[in-house]
């Protein structure tokens, strides 16, 4: 017998029921986007690795010590599985001109890939919603994305505030990031001897990412850090402050937290989390933030974009540990066809109760696996239909098929005439 094969580690097969899950949260959020403007797009999952080190930063998690890259033995290009999607985005925006008419509201769905220890909640192979809009500079549209996720906690029922809240913060624009990064530097290097190897490591390089350390070691001193807030310009302070009030209007609670960074370098001005505690360390269910600066780093022009990304498995789990529960998809109808000669009339109408709108399971197998009336039968009241087709010799010896109740518990059987499918194809639509 050869070796079994297996999936590589932190990459994961999502097979039925669970499967049935996501199929459920994906119509949520393909509805919202329909509400609120935003049209699909789809980027490779292989992009230049330059990509993601101009665009995300060198000194990131990310770049440093979480891309897939590889080398193609094709040609030699340096390649990398995606770890995120923005920057994929972006880069497509600019390769094809894509904003020549004007802004776009687009979103994606998809694989993105981190070499990270896997746990609960992370994996290496993971999948993101990322929402972007691009040529918009206006507080308003930050407000609104931030609105779009809570419309999304109410579809999927978590409770604002309870299962998720919100935390926002401002980053300024550059030159008050060069000014408050000097103050940061000055700040760490007076406390030297408590800064851990990643942090001394990225002093000089990119210390706005120490105040993102988890090191116990070291939190009174990133708590005692120069704050941003502290040096932002009336512009940036008016910016933060309008989509304050559209939240406010909006009866959004939230909190401002001056140590919110984000994880990739390109953002500005605005940035939020959607927060849980019902995930242990797990606590960021969705993130995202401004990065008016990313398009001209990618080689195309000024240009103004807002942005979030959710991971679909930590949300998945979120949903799991407080309710509410999810239930597998159903058939409308299951088809009993005891005696194997009856088939060929069997599917024919099973197809066209189909084309009609009609979900429909069939019984399959021949022999002794196709089982007797009631084995079928049973199946049927498992597979959790509302009706059973009967496909029975004597029903179609009269040109008829045997409609039986399994859920109103009266087990009534009512016959159906092969010729009008369509009529009792909107009789089950309208039972179901």
């Amino acid at each position: 017998m050869a070796e079994k094969l297996t999936a590589v580690k932190g990459m994961n097969d999502i097979l039925p029921p669970e499967s049935a899950r996501w199929e459920w949260f994906e119509d949520k959020v393909r509805a919202l986007m329909r509400r609120y403007g935003y049209a699909n797009v789809r980027t490779p999952v292989v992009e230049p690795t330059a990509l993601f080190v101009r665009g995300l930063g060198e000194v990131t998690d990310i770049v440093e010590k979480e891309m897939y890259s590889f080398t193609d033995s094709m040609n030699g290009d340096q390649l990398t599985l995606r770890p995120e999607a923005t920057a994929g985005i972006v880069r497509a925006m600019v390769e094809h001109n894509a904003l020549y008419n004007g802004p776009l509201r687009v979103w994606t769905m998809g694989a993105v890939f981190r070499h990270e220890r896997p746990q609960k909640g992370r994996y290496r192979q993971f999948h993101q919603i990322d929402v972007e809009a691009l040529g918009y500079c206006g507080p308003d549209v930050d407000a609104e994305q931030i609105l779009m996720c809570r419309a999304l906690w109410q579809e999927l029922g978590l409770v604002e505030g309870e299962d998720v809240r919100l935390e926002i913060n401002s980053l300024g624009q550059a030159d008050e990031r060069r000014q408050h990064r000097e103050a940061l530097i000055a700040h760490f290097e007076a406390h030297a001897s408590v800064l851990d190897e990643d942090a001394r490591r990225r002093l000089h390089s990119n210390p706005l990412r120490i105040l993102d350390s988890k090191n116990p070691a070291m939190q009174s001193i990133v708590e005692s850090a120069p704050q941003l807030m502290s040096f932002l310009g009336e512009a940036s302070l008016a910016h933060l402050n309008a989509v304050r009030a559209i939240l406010d209007a909006a009866g959004l609670a939230y909190r401002v937290n001056p140590r919110l960074v984000r994880g990739m370098d390109y953002y500005n001005l605005t940035v939020f989390e959607w927060v849980t505690d019902k995930l242990g360390s797990q606590g960021t269910v969705c993130g995202g933030g401004r990065y008016d600066g990313l398009f001209e780093q990618l080689g195309g022009k000024p240009t103004p974009a807002v942005g979030w990304g959710l991971g679909v498995e930590r949300l998945l789990l979120l949903l799991e540990a407080v309710g509410p529960v999810i239930a597998p998809p159903v058939p409308d109808a299951y088809a009993v066809i005891p005696d194997a000669a009856a088939l060929p009339v069997a599917m024919c109408t099973l197809q066209a109760l189909r084309a009609a709108g009609v979900n429909v399971q069939m019984h399959a197998g021949t022999g002794e696996g196709r089982g007797s009336m009631k084995s079928q039968l049973k199946k049927a009241d498992a597979s959790g239909a509302r009706h059973a087709l009967i496909f029975g010799a004597d029903e179609l010896a009269q040109n008829l098929v045997a409609v039986k109740s399994l859920r109103d518990g009266s087990g009534q059987q009512v016959m159906q005439p092969l010729a009008d499918v369509s009529g009792w194809a909107a009789t089950l639509q309208s039972l179901t």
